[in-house]
């Protein structure tokens, strides 16, 4: 069909019979009739009240239309009630919304209502769905047999004893012609009064079962949690079996070149390759360890500022020479400043050895009762070290731990002299 052309009749009517009769349709209707389901234990009491107010007498609402109705206004402020009472009715009605009522990618809350004020807007949407769904399951009771029965009429003796009602109304030359028309516009009716109701609880659904403002600022507290842990975990694989692989790889090609002319010196280097390659497997089960429900306290510990010596000798072993200058006692600094610390060195030595090759680093951790203070620097190498591509991370994952325990953090080269100097707040433990 080109553009501007009107539409066939036919595909018109295929148009028009889909949206009543289609997939779509029906999943809508079966969702009203879970409203009309839902309404009846709020009919039976109201009924129940409505014949308390007439003094004890009995009630039968079946047998008056406009008990029918009181009872079903009655009905539907007691639902409202019980749905603000009721918390879960928000992910209940998400749900069922979601499945049936073909809400597209709207987004819906799937949590219960924690405050009062969260809860109002559900409780809307569930009294707008039982009202619905009461009209539209009474109609589905109702407007069937009625249609058989109009349908039926033309083949049926008006003169019998207990003839139907609609002899009466519809009687005359054009019964034949008025019955069956009659019971399909029942037909009709019930379906275009169900696509209606659908489309209404459809629209309002966003609306009305969204979250709320509170939702998502949860959501997205949620979500930087889950951020935060990632980038805690992508650190860790960093500096520890990073820095641990970047050592062996230095002590393996160390080993290499003076393996006939050293042979003492290979097999140190050789020595540290297996106790480093130890280290990283204890610091990587750590590290996983905090991907496990039973958390870090299954895994090995943290290496601190204690484990500071094994470290330089690491380096040392893998072909650098480092000066350090640091206090006694680092053992007290608190647990986390201390871990933290530790792995800010561990990556400032991997760094020199990775990009200045095996040149002079001068280590000096300084502290007083308020900071620590870490300074790595060594001269930029004329011939750097071979790296892989696609690093640069580490100075990223430094300025993100001092920034965690409220420090600071500079890095850069000046008169031919890489510095690298973290200052922590004793205190910044707390964060």
């Amino acid at each position: 069909m080109t553009a501007g052309a009107r539409p066939e009749p036919r595909a018109l009517l295929r148009g028009h019979l889909g949206g009543l009769l289609g997939r779509r349709a029906r999943l809508r209707w079966v969702h009203l009739l879970i409203g009309g389901a839902l309404v009846m234990p709020y009919f039976l009491l109201a009924n129940v009240l409505l014949s308390l107010v007439h003094r004890g007498r009995g009630v039968n609402v079946f047998l008056s239309p406009l008990l029918q109705i009181t009872t079903f206004a009655v009905a539907l402020p007691l639902a409202a009630l019980s749905a603000l009472l009721f918390p879960m009715i928000r992910p209940l009605e998400s749900a069922t919304a979601r499945a049936l009522c073909d809400v597209g990618d709207a987004e819906l809350a799937t949590g219960p209502a924690r405050t009062w004020a969260e809860r109002g807007r559900p409780a809307l949407y569930f009294t707008l769905h039982l009202a619905l769904g009461g009209v539209v399951s009474g109609m589905s009771l109702a407007a069937p047999p009625a249609a058989v029965a109009l349908c039926t009429m033309p083949f049926l003796d008006p003169d019998a004893p207990g003839r139907l009602p609609w002899f009466r109304i519809l009687g005359g030359p054009l019964l034949p012609l008025l019955a069956p028309l009659c019971g399909l516009g029942l037909m009709v009716l019930l379906a275009v009064t169900s696509r209606a109701a659908g489309a209404v609880l459809a629209r309002r659904a966003p609306a009305l079962l969204g979250p709320t403002a509170a939702d998502r600022l949860a959501a997205a507290e949620r979500r930087a949690h889950e951020l935060a842990l990632r980038n805690r975990l992508a650190r860790e694989l960093h500096d520890s079996v990073g820095h641990a692989l970047s050592a062996v790889l230095l002590q393996a090609s160390a080993a290499r070149r003076v393996l006939d002319r050293d042979p003492a010196f290979a097999r140190r280097a050789l020595t540290s390759i297996e106790e480093t390659t130890r280290e990283a497997v204890g610091e990587l089960d750590t590290v996983l360890g905090l991907l496990r429900e039973d958390g870090p306290a299954s895994a090995a510990p943290a290496p601190t500022l204690s484990d500071l010596d094994a470290l330089v000798e690491r380096t040392r072993a893998a072909g650098g020479t480092v000066d350090v200058t640091a206090p006694a006692g680092l053992g007290a600094l608190p647990p986390v400043v201390s871990r933290e610390a530790y792995r800010i060195v561990q990556e400032g030595l991997t760094n020199a050895l990775r990009h200045a090759g095996p040149v002079p680093v001068r280590l000096h951790v300084t502290t007083d009762t308020e900071t620590l203070e870490v300074t790595v620097e060594n001269p930029v190498g004329r011939t750097p070290a071979r790296t892989r591509g696609g690093g640069g991370r580490g100075l990223t994952g430094i300025a993100e731990r001092a920034r965690l325990l409220r420090g600071t953090s500079t890095a850069g080269a000046r008169d031919g002299v890489w510095r690298l100097s973290v200052r922590l707040p004793l205190g910044g433990a707390a964060r």
